[in-house]
């Protein structure tokens, strides 16, 4: 009874050191890993995977790990050289939206529209810098002392922004938004709330009938989500160009379509294509219609001369907190990028615009439209929004003008 009391006892002892040193154990067999592909080319997933389970084999004698310990030690290893350590577990969730770290103890995720403090953490600030830097260098994008900030767009579509110390002075920020490749049909964003039945078939129909149509929201409010539904409604004999700074729209159903994606600058500044440059070169390509992801900046100015030459029922996303504003940033970003006057510009605008739909998220994370506008022609150079659906206290989005007006904007020019 002693002796196996003893056996006991020393068990325990093994497994609470175990457990204790285990970031320990996680950084020795990291380094014996980087010493092991020190002299080789970077190499791929699976040979790196590889690599780390020899190592760990050779060093299994002094661990003192179970087999299931050493295959969670080989995962834990190869996230914190591959990918993103121990938020890893978020990045594979595909109910999690969204990442964001503010230092290496303050981790929080979004899921289903709320947000959520993580148990997890990194050890400290140089460990987190350090997964970070090399994530971002994996993907040949420069993140250090003398680039602090950088972007990044995954593989699978998903964005990351990092920001290091000094520019951070509590600790490395890292944002992540993930790309879900969810896309809802226009029947369940109508069961969930997000739009009514009747205002659906309204926009459906406008669609259809090339009306030119553009939204406006917050960031994560889904624009890129209704922009995506609503292309659906686009006949299939088309031909489309989309622009994206990232790969998000999915449209289905369109066999004529050319998608064209942004490219950030190279480690040498170079190499960069801008939203601007695609849409010039989309409208050498005898487009129907232009679906543009997003417009933030000067860009905005090609694609007002889009809207403007021949290519009725295209569509945009732009951030704005209600449609009258978003026609003034546009206004903003226009003249920024052109030599155009003021009035030409509200003018231009305004012909080239039909609908303007404005999206939010309410304080309980839901995501809804609460205002649908049409714009009609300029009055002494100032915008005229005529309103045809609020969305009033976050319920339910209702009508404010009578039928006939509904049919003929959908129909025709107003």
């Amino acid at each position: 009874m002693l002796i196996l009391a003893v056996k006991i006892i020393k068990q325990e002892q093994t497994m609470k050191q175990s457990s204790y040193n285990s970031d320990e154990i996680k950084e020795k067999m990291t380094y014996y890993v980087l010493n092991s592909i020190k002299n080789e080319v970077s190499p791929n997933d699976d040979k790196l995977k590889e690599i780390i389970s020899n190592v760990i084999s050779d060093e299994a004698p002094s661990l003192n790990l179970s087999l299931q310990d050493k295959r969670a030690l080989a995962i834990e290893v190869f996230n914190s050289l591959r990918r993103l350590d121990v938020i890893e577990p978020l990045m594979q969730d595909p109910s999690v939206t969204e990442i964001m770290v503010n230092g290496p103890t303050k981790i929080f995720y979004e899921k289903n529209g709320r947000l959520y403090k993580s148990d997890i953490a990194f050890r400290d600030s140089n460990s987190l810098q350090t997964v970070i830097s090399c994530f971002f260098a994996n993907s040949n994008r420069p993140l250090n002392e003398a680039n602090p900030i950088s972007d990044l767009r995954l593989p699978d579509g998903s964005r990351a922004n990092a920001v290091l110390p000094p520019v951070a002075p509590d600790g490395p920020i890292v944002t992540i938004r993930k790309f879900t490749g969810i896309s809802h049909d226009i029947v369940t964003l109508i069961r969930q709330g997000f739009v009514s039945e009747e205002a659906a078939r309204f926009l459906c129909e406008c669609v259809r009938n090339k009306k030119t149509i553009f939204l406006c929201g917050g960031t994560g409010s889904g624009k890129t989500t209704f922009l995506n539904t609503l292309s659906s409604f686009i006949p299939s004999d088309e031909r489309v160009v989309t622009i994206e700074d990232s790969a998000e729209l999915n449209l289905q159903g369109i066999s004529n379509l050319v998608r064209l994606e942004a490219r950030l600058p190279g480690p040498d500044g170079n190499g960069e294509i801008t939203i601007g440059s695609l849409i010039r070169a989309a409208l050498r390509m005898r487009p129907d219609r232009i679906i543009v992801g997003e417009v933030r900046g000067t860009e905005s100015a090609d694609m007002m001369h889009a809207l403007n030459t021949g290519h009725p029922g295209s569509m945009c996303t732009g951030h704005a907190n209600s449609c009258y504003e978003m026609l003034e940033r546009l206004t903003g970003m226009v003249m920024a990028g052109s030599s155009l006057p003021f009035d030409a510009v509200v003018t231009q605008l305004s012909m080239g615009i039909d609908l303007l739909i404005h999206i939010t998220r309410t304080k309980d994370g839901r995501r809804i439209i609460d205002e649908i506008s049409c714009v009609l022609p300029s009055v002494g150079h100032e915008y005229k929004l005529m309103s045809l659906y609020e969305n009033k206290g976050g319920n339910k989005l209702e009508r404010i003008c009578d039928i006939s007006t509904l049919e003929r904007i959908s129909s025709s020019k107003v």
